[in-house]
């Protein structure tokens, strides 16, 4: 069953070891506070009466309403662990189709109720918080529209109800013999809906492309009717309205069907790891490697500070120490050796043509293959249990956030140093563990993406401020150095300050008549993407 208060099934762990427990005890200063949790009979006791009237189509239940009232940002931990919640919705919507969408947004719109839309409950950005407001909020769920409603094999477009989730998408692909490809880290709960809504980035994006390559037409509920996108392979009519949909998180509508570009299951398909001897060395090598567009599906490069801890943090392995032998005869020495995680997929003859190329890459930049398969197996079993590291910290007394960006190429060592050090400076006398990986890789550029670890302080308030302080401090770094405000999470209402410095004055101003043509009464997602005046 989905956790109440921490990410995913809870049939699933993914526990510190003891050598990852050293580690951050080194690192940081000994243990954190290990707080204790409030329960879900606590939290329960605390929502308030619905000031909705009954509707068939929505629940008023105080568990219902209390695991639709938070997302996955650190805020939402720490509320969901502490029990200060704040708001919580008045009701949730549980429709089963667009019909039934359509009848409740209606209801709701007519009657001046704030609408969030939700789809996993995945954000990472406060997208599904429910905000303080004299009206009453209804949080519109789509988790009951999760099926595969047509697969146009000759076009190979399939039409998914906009609620369903990665696993169950691709389950249903793959009995007829094709993959979607969009693999984000939180891929186990979020929904192609919300995938298309914050324009989100899989793991694999490098072979099958952004959630923007593969998003084909749509249809979306809005208050002023339905918008129906149709799925045209390309189009020189007009602006292409796909991109108003895109990112719009909830601000004009309901998304309630995903038309996507499907793809042939691969021949092939494995995960490699190989070593840079140093960082120079290493981001030359993956931006050659995505300059000349050799068809990997994947490319990680972690930094110095990252390969160090990743390693440490997986324990004991005899194989571990065996490979630190061999990297460090081989110039690959800890400390500034950077782990290159890749992988290959497609025909068996894209596949080895594509890793010989990997290959003959990192030879190039003097560093070090890992022929066996143990280390890329360990990623591929790793590469959705990663949020679950969250709350393996959390039972000794850690906390973990991370951020991203995205940035051309010949600023991604200065913004990724930028970004490191605002979050050390910003620590102030509480040490923290700082790493950094890139991903994503384009001609132009690549994404950033940074991960800290902190002791928790002895009581919840104190630890939210030390968040606030790194956040602000993240995002500002970001802004200075000229990135996105994000490249895979969305804006929501925790980023929504930095996006005029990407956007300026017209293109704020542009968004935000935008969502006036579709909510004039601004009633759905208040405060998301851009901030209300």
């Amino acid at each position: 069953m989905r956790r109440w208060n921490g990410w995913g099934d809870d049939a699933t762990d993914f526990p510190l070891k003891s050598k990852g427990l050293e580690f951050l005890g080194e690192k940081l200063g000994g243990k954190g506070t290990i707080l204790s949790d409030v329960s879900l009979v606590e939290v329960k006791a605390k929502v308030p009466k619905s000031r909705l009237p009954v509707h068939p189509l929505v629940s008023q239940d105080l568990e219902v309403r209390v695991r639709h009232a938070r997302g996955e940002s650190f805020p939402d931990w720490i509320a969901k662990h502490s029990g200060d919640f704040g708001c919580f919705p008045d009701g949730v919507a549980l429709p089963k189709n667009g019909d039934e969408v359509r009848e409740v947004l209606q209801w709701a719109y007519s009657n001046g109720f704030i609408v969030i839309i939700y789809g996993g409950g995945t954000s990472v950005a406060g997208h599904i918080n429910v905000p303080a407001s004299d009206k009453p909020v209804l949080t519109l769920s789509l988790e009951k529209m999760n099926k595969l409603l047509d697969l146009n094999r000759e076009s190979q477009i399939a039409t998914f109800g906009a609620g369903t989730p990665g696993p169950a998408l691709e389950k249903q692909l793959k009995k007829h013999g094709y993959v979607l490809g969009h693999f984000p880290q939180s891929w186990e709960l979020a929904t192609v809906g919300g995938w298309v809504a914050s324009r989100s980035s899989g793991q694999q994006s490098l072979r099958y492309g952004r959630i923007e390559q593969m998003f084909a037409g749509c249809k979306m509920e809005t208050p002023r009717g339905t918008l129906e996108i149709k799925d045209i392979p390309a189009s020189s009519a007009g602006p292409d309205l796909r991109e108003v949909v895109l990112g719009s998180e909830g601000r004009m509508g309901a998304i309630t069907e995903v038309k996507v570009r499907v793809t042939a299951l691969p021949e092939h398909e494995s995960f490699h790891v190989g070593f840079a001897p140093n960082w120079d060395a290493g981001i030359k090598m993956v931006r050659q490697l995505a300059q000349n567009k050799v068809q990997l599906s994947l490319m990680r490069l972690s930094n110095a500070d990252e390969t160090e801890s990743h390693l440490s943090l997986g324990g004991n392995h005899p194989l571990f120490k065996a490979y630190d032998g061999l990297l460090t005869l081989k110039k690959c020495r800890n400390g500034e050796r950077c782990m290159f995680t890749f992988g290959v997929t497609g025909s068996n003859r894209q596949a080895k043509f594509a890793l010989a190329e990997a290959k003959r890459a990192i030879n190039a930049a003097g560093g070090t293959y890992i022929a066996s398969s143990f280390m890329g197996g360990i990623w591929e079993h790793s590469r959705f249990r990663s949020p679950y590291f969250r709350n393996g910290l959390w039972e000794h007394g850690y906390s973990v956030d991370t951020f991203e960006t995205c940035i051309n190429w010949d600023k991604v060592t200065a913004c990724m140093n930028e970004m490191e050090q605002a979050i050390r400076d910003a620590s102030g006398e509480h040490p923290v563990q700082v790493f950094t990986h890139l991903s994503h890789m384009y001609g132009q550029g690549c994404s950033i993406y940074t991960t800290y670890i902190f002791k928790n302080s002895d009581n919840y308030p104190e630890i939210l401020e030390r968040w606030k302080k790194y956040k602000q401090a993240a995002g500002d770094s970001i802004a200075r150095m000229g990135g996105t405000a994000s490249h895979q999470h969305g804006i929501g209402r925790d980023h929504a300050q930095w996006l005029h410095v990407e956007k300026g004055a017209e293109g704020i101003a542009l968004i935000d008549t935008m969502i006036k043509h579709f909510d004039p009464n601004k009633q759905l997602n208040p405060g998301c993407l851009i901030s209300e005046a």
